[in-house]
Parts: C-alpha cells; sequence; structure tokens
C-alpha cells in the first residue's frame, strides 16, 4: 500500500508544479506587452491617429501601432521625421533611449535631449505621460527594447506622478535677451473638450522702418500641432482682416468659416512649422525684409481629444540685424498654378513646371492645396538633379515645412515642378479656385539670389 500512495503523492506534487508552471506562461505578461496595453492602446493606437494606415495623418509619420504590428513597426525602424533621420535617431533603438524617437515623442520636457525638436509631443490632444510610464518605457529600451520578457519593474507602471506640471514660461522678448527684434503673441485662449481649434490673428510687427530678420523663434503650450505665420499676397484686397481680431477657421460645430477660408486665399507663407518650440535661424549673410509697417497673419492650431477644456497660448520672436550685415535678401517663393482641370469622380495627378530667371539658393519649401488633394510633391526641374523629390505631403490642412540646411542651389533656367494628386471625389469638374470646393496648387518657400 505504501508504494501506490507514494506515487500517488509524486503525481500531485507534478500536478501542481505543472499547474504552477502554466500560471506564469499564461498570467505574466512581458514588458512590452505591458507598454502596448497600457500606453500604446489607449493612447496612441486611435482612431486618426496611429491606429492603421487609413488614418488621415499616416502618411506623415507612417507608423501603426495597432497591437499586431507595434513592435516590428517600431524597433530598429527609421523614422520619417526628417530631423530624426538626420540625427540617426531609430523609432525604437535598443539600449539607446536618446536615440530613440518614442521617448523624444512621449516626453514633454524637451530639455532631456538639449532642447531637440522632433515635431509636435505625443499624445497630441492628450495629457502627457506619467513620471512612471516614463521611466518604464527607458528602462525597457535601455534593456534592449526586447518583445518578450519581464524585464522592467511593474510598480513603475503605478506612479501616476506627472511628468509635467502643465505649467508655462512665455517666450522672452528679443529685448529681454540683450538683442534687437520684435515680439508678437496670440494671447491664451480655450480649446473645448474633444476639439481641435485652428485661428488666425493678424498682427502689427510694430516696425516703423524697414528691418531685416534673420531668426525667428517660436514658443507654443503643449498639443499644439502647428504654428505658421503669413503674409499677405495682395495687401490693398479686402481679403486682408482686421488686425487683432481671432477668427476660427472651424466653426462649434466643427464646419468651416467660409470668410475665414477665403482670407486664407490671399497667404503667403512666411515662418513656421509644427514643432512646439521652432527656433529658424537664416543662413548666415542673409536676411528677410519687412517693410515698415508690416503685419502677419498668426495661424495657430491645436487638438483636444480630453474631455476637459485645455488652453493654447504662443509667441514669435523676430530677430533683427542692421542691413550691413545682410549680403542676400531672402525672397518668398510664391509659385502658383492656376491653370488645371480635374474631372468629377477621378484621381487626376497634375504636374507644373517653375522656373528662376537668376541662380539662387533655396531655403525651405512648403505647399498649399485644398481638400481634394492627397499628395504635394515638389521636384527639382532641370540641371543635374532634375527629377529629384525635394518635399512631400499628404495632409492639405497641416503642409509639412521644410527648412534645409543646406540650401537647394539651383541655376538661371532651373527650377521647381509640382506634382499634385487629386481623388475628385464630387460629381462635378473642379479647377483653380479660392473655396474649400476649389482646388489650388501652390509652392511656397524662401530661396535668395547668389
Amino acid at each position: 500500500m505504501q508504494r501506490p500512495l507514494a506515487i500517488c503523492f509524486l503525481l500531485f506534487l507534478s500536478a501542481c508544479s505543472k499547474k504552477g508552471t502554466d500560471d506564469i506562461t499564461t498570467t505574466d505578461k512581458s514588458s512590452f506587452d505591458l507598454i502596448q496595453e497600457q500606453i500604446l492602446t489607449p493612447t496612441c493606437a486611435t482612431a486618426g491617429c496611429h491606429a492603421s494606415s487609413s488614418d488621415a495623418t499616416f502618411s506623415q509619420h507612417g507608423l501603426v501601432l495597432e497591437k499586431s504590428v507595434a513592435y516590428q513597426n517600431l524597433v530598429g525602424v527609421a523614422p520619417k521625421n526628417a530631423s530624426a533621420l538626420a540625427d540617426n535617431l531609430q523609432r525604437v533603438k535598443p539600449y539607446k533611449s536618446l536615440e530613440s524617437l518614442l521617448y523624444h515623442k512621449l516626453n514633454w520636457d524637451a530639455s532631456h535631449h538639449s532642447g531637440k525638436q522632433y515635431g509636435s509631443p505625443m499624445p497630441l490632444g492628450g495629457t502627457a505621460l506619467s513620471v512612471g510610464q516614463l521611466e518604464f518605457i527607458r528602462r525597457w529600451i535601455e534593456a534592449g527594447a526586447p518583445k518578450t520578457g519581464d524585464i522592467v519593474d511593474k510598480t513603475l507602471l503605478a506612479d501616476t506622478t506627472p511628468s509635467t506640471n502643465n505649467s508655462f514660461e512665455p517666450l522672452k522678448t528679443p529685448i529681454q535677451e540683450g538683442v534687437a527684434g520684435y515680439q508678437l503673441s496670440v494671447p491664451t485662449f480655450t480649446i473645448q473638450p474633444n476639439f481641435e481649434r485652428e485661428l488666425f490673428l493678424r498682427k502689427a510687427v510694430g516696425n516703423t522702418q524697414e528691418v531685416y530678420v534673420n531668426r525667428i523663434k517660436m514658443k507654443a503650450r503643449p498639443n499644439s500641432h502647428h504654428m505658421v505665420i503669413y503674409d499677405f499676397r495682395d495687401k490693398q484686397s479686402s481679403l486682408v482682416p482686421n488686425l487683432d481680431i481671432i477668427r476660427d477657421l472651424r466653426n462649434s460645430d466643427n464646419s468651416l468659416n467660409t470668410s475665414t477660408l477665403l482670407q486664407m486665399s490671399n497667404h503667403i507663407f512666411l515662418g513656421g512649422g509644427t514643432d512646439t518650440n521652432q527656433d529658424y535661424t537664416f543662413p548666415t549673410g542673409t536676411a528677410l525684409l519687412l517693410p515698415a509697417g508690416a503685419s502677419v497673419d498668426l495661424n495657430p492650431h491645436y487638438f483636444n481629444k480630453t474631455n476637459t477644456t485645455l488652453l493654447g497660448e504662443n509667441y514669435v520672436n523676430f530677430y533683427t540685424v542692421d542691413k550691413t550685415q545682410v549680403q542676400h535678401v531672402v525672397k518668398m517663393i510664391d509659385f502658383n498654378n492656376t491653370s488645371f482641370s480635374l474631372p468629377a469622380q477621378q484621381r487626376t495627378t497634375i504636374t507644373k513646371n517653375f522656373t528662376f530667371s537668376s541662380d539662387v539658393s533655396i531655403v525651405s519649401l512648403t505647399s498649399h492645396y485644398h481638400k481634394y488633394g492627397e499628395k504635394f510633391v515638389i521636384k527639382i526641374k532641370g540641371g543635374s538633379r532634375d527629377g529629384e523629390t525635394v518635399y512631400e505631403s499628404a495632409d492639405w490642412q497641416h503642409p509639412v515645412v521644410i527648412n534645409y540646411t543646406t540650401p537647394i542651389q539651383l541655376k538661371k533656367g532651373e527650377g521647381l515642378s509640382s506634382v499634385v494628386t487629386y481623388n475628385n471625389t464630387s460629381t462635378k469638374t473642379i479647377g483653380f479656385g479660392l473655396t474649400s470646393e476649389d482646388e489650388m496648387d501652390i509652392i511656397f518657400g524662401y530661396y535668395y539670389e547668389n
């Protein structure tokens, strides 16, 4: 009788041991699984952001963070962000959190990477990750960013200490910095819950004589998508708005404000972009000339995906230099294609060539088109770089702005081509026009003559 009892006891122990092993296998989650479950899925892989390739913003970032593909899309993958790519960052670089774009984007305190800007902090329109969540991700990356394995202390995720105190310090004026210049601002305004607010505010620069601007610096509150500065193509037009009056692009029901949209048709790009704290300096010896009594249209855009009201606030500094320091005056590119036709219910690509009448150096490019536009590409026309793509954007409301550290050098007779793909889903033929039901095809930017 003793032997069968011993066998039963051993079988019982074996069963308990197997059950314990099964429990560990089925209930323990890897560190990446926890990141996916508690951070990526609820805050990043949401509709319109990083949920799928059909999101409106996908063409900009090219990143889907849905559970089945998030890991392979993050680890060891080069980013689309031009600045991050130039700095040799990866979306997630194993063992190198400070060389991982994911960590930079989730950390709203830019001082942790020497103030370097890589576009809007994430999650855009939401709240910053907690101290514990950020540290959990940092440790996971530093441990090699493995897909499997419980390698980071889970208790960090329970630390809900805010990683930012939501305080906002206004940008110091040029005078406070001890240099010459002017500051413009968009005073504090509200963004209603679950809404994106984009507005315009025409402001006088305050210069009584012409000035030369060689640097533009900006600062915005968190959840800013972009801040763009515009000049006016026709300064005598009725489309030039009154000073110091806020004009919203969207009404409270999210419909477009027609009068604001019409005023946008008179814009010429003057500066700005998607970085919350952008600081752009023109190439040595070059500057932008602002005439006496100049005014500009300030265009901030914020997202609010929370259930509470958020605040927006923006500052712009124009830094000026003496005329004697300026060898080249930067001019604005305004290449406008007004002759094209888009057949109804059809996808059409329109190519238009523009040339320069002298040797030039291009230092910045951006685009303008309307809601039927799917993709705006700018290519070099002529010369040894003929056909080379130097610009791409796939969001008509928030076009990419590229500032070139090394200017694009073009000879007289060479130029740029706009290659724009439209998808006319309407039932009528569409051509150039001022409303959102019409289309446009404009290259904006900066250049100077060599």
